[in-house]
């Protein structure tokens, strides 16, 4: 899988997406790429959405799997430009960018990817998925893919313990990452990507493009200050990563 060249990412269907990112996790296993960590973690909630497409848990089974694929497409575009250095979202920039850094720990991966997915792509692809104006029809489901987010989430800090052991006996520093998926959490009820859905929905399509640009802008801003410039944090997330496991093969399996 090293000499994977990543032409043709995007998905039709919800399996084709899981392919797709399988091809990206393998690939970050055999390149020691901390790229794999996101996709590792998307993977599951992507398996989980089909499983309840499946069991109809949601109102509309084919639309659903439209949106999951819409989404899903768009953070695999985003890789696969990376990968041939073409031009991408400032918000997946800053991700990207960070995944080829030593010094961010594991939190602040899984958390750059979830700003960049969340906070610019899922209102973007939910607004994609039904015709102008007509984005409230989706709210149901919308919410009940916020609620498996959600749960991606909660399952993230028992993940976080067996890559950081130490985690569990540095109540402060826990609490740390405990705060920062709790924001995404409360980001998730409070429904921002959803109100992100609503404005663009509405939008005539020739004014889309500007306004997701300025949107990408704020996402982007809110990613580079996920990565501490604070000294004395810098300095707290330094003896973090100094101590967290060595192998990312490893911590890849661990989120997946």
């Amino acid at each position: 899988m090293s000499g994977e060249t990543f032409d043709n990412l995007q998905a039709t269907t919800i399996d084709e997406v899981i392919a797709s990112l399988d091809r990206i996790i393998s690939w970050s296993k055999a390149r020691r790429s901390r790229m794999g960590y996101f996709p590792a973690l998307y993977r599951k909630v992507t398996i989980r959405v089909k499983e309840g497409i499946a069991n109809g848990e949601f109102e509309d089974g084919a639309r659903m799997e439209r949106l999951d694929v819409i989404f899903a497409n768009r953070y695999l575009a985003a890789f696969e430009a990376n990968f041939k250095k073409e031009s991408i979202t400032d918000s997946w920039h800053v991700a990207f960018t960070a995944a080829r850094r030593w010094r961010p720990i594991v939190l602040q991966h899984l958390l750059l990817g979830m700003n960049a997915h969340i906070d610019l792509d899922l209102g973007i692809a939910a607004a994609e998925t039904t015709p102008p104006g007509e984005v409230a029809a989706l709210k149901d489901d919308f919410f009940k893919i916020n609620k498996i987010l959600g749960e991606l989430v909660n399952g993230v800090q028992n993940e976080l313990a067996q890559v950081w052991p130490v985690l569990k006996f540095l109540d402060k520093i826990a609490g740390g990452a405990d705060e920062a998926l709790a924001n995404f959490g409360m980001k998730l009820t409070r429904g921002h990507a959803w109100k992100v859905a609503q404005d663009l929905s509405v939008l005539p399509p020739e004014q889309r493009e500007d306004w997701i640009a300025k949107l990408d802008i704020k996402v982007a801003n809110f990613g580079t200050k996920l990565l501490f410039r604070n000294i004395f944090i810098a300095t707290i997330l330094f003896f973090i990563r100094l101590m967290e496991m060595r192998s990312v093969p490893r911590i890849i399996e661990i989120l997946e």
